[in-house]
């Protein structure tokens, strides 16, 4: 036999040697230690202890967590807590003759009634839910806005920044941040969702906003396909609108009737008044 082959018999000995040891192991952990499993009634005082002042439920059984660790549950009565249990976990050391409790806690059980998972208010938020006095603060990298005009433009003196400053204000571009390609996109589909020409209002109108004499036109880029409904008896009133949508209310859809002309006064020439 040459070394190669050897060496090759050796480690293929070890690995098997290592995966043996690992297998026995396994077992000897999913087999609870006899002391550790025979410790009920020093788990159930610890646990009636620590429950005080509710009562302990039944005992429930036990689960081995490891070498010589044995985990005891007793059922909970405790309010508000419908299917927990409370955990005792024991030990003893090796070649110990000692049982001693490591934990105590109250844990739930396969039925037991949890609370719903964690959410961020972030994610929570909806609309309308921005009340009198709320804060809603804004992410720095909030993929709805972008850094505005003077907020990147270089430093300069501060007469010249100052002029600069003055020339945008007017048409609002003076703001540190504004709507992003994506915000604009946003806000236009959710405009276009509830005042557009998909709707059931749009379908049944006689003609669409962009003719109407009550429709107010938006500033930037949005104009060309959003007004604002400044009709008080439409539905859309006071709301931004797509051009496509319309109603019942718009300003040529119908001519109100003339008021009638009341006859001339018959005169009767031929009589007189009773007095």
């Amino acid at each position: 036999m040459n070394a190669g082959s050897a060496g090759s018999d050796a480690a293929a000995s070890t690995a098997t040697a290592g995966t043996a040891t690992a297998t026995a192991t396994a077992a000897r952990s999913r087999t609870p230690d006899r002391l550790c499993a025979d410790a009920v009634q020093l788990a159930r005082e610890v646990a009636a202890e620590v429950a005080h002042p509710q009562p302990l439920g039944p005992y429930l059984g036990a689960v081995a967590e490891g070498d010589r660790v044995v985990t005891h549950f007793f059922a909970s009565e405790l309010p508000g807590y419908p299917g927990w249990r409370w955990g005792v976990t024991v030990a003893r050391a090796a070649r110990a003759r000692y049982v001693t409790v490591d934990e105590v806690a109250l844990t739930p059980g396969p039925e037991a009634l949890l609370a719903p998972e964690w959410v961020p208010w972030s994610e929570r938020l909806r609309p309308g839910d921005l009340g009198p006095g709320d804060l809603l603060p804004i992410e720095g990298d909030d993929p709805r806005l972008e850094p505005g005009f003077v907020a990147d433009a270089p430093e300069r003196e501060a007469g010249d920044r100052g002029e600069v400053a003055d020339v945008v204000a007017d048409p609002g571009m003076g703001r540190r941040r504004v709507l992003s390609w994506y915000g604009l996109s946003e806000a236009a589909d959710r405009w276009d969702e509830a005042f557009g020409p998909e709707t059931p209002m749009a379908a049944a109108a006689p003609a669409n906003c962009v003719s109407c004499g009550f429709l107010l036109p938006m500033a930037g880029s949005l104009r060309q396909a959003f007004g604002v409904c400044a009709n008080v008896y439409s539905p859309a009133d006071g709301h931004v609108v797509s051009l496509r949508y319309g109603c019942g209310g718009h300003s040529e859809a119908a001519v109100s009737p003339p008021a009638p002309t009341p006859p001339s006064p018959v005169i009767d020439h031929m009589g007189a008044d009773p007095l």
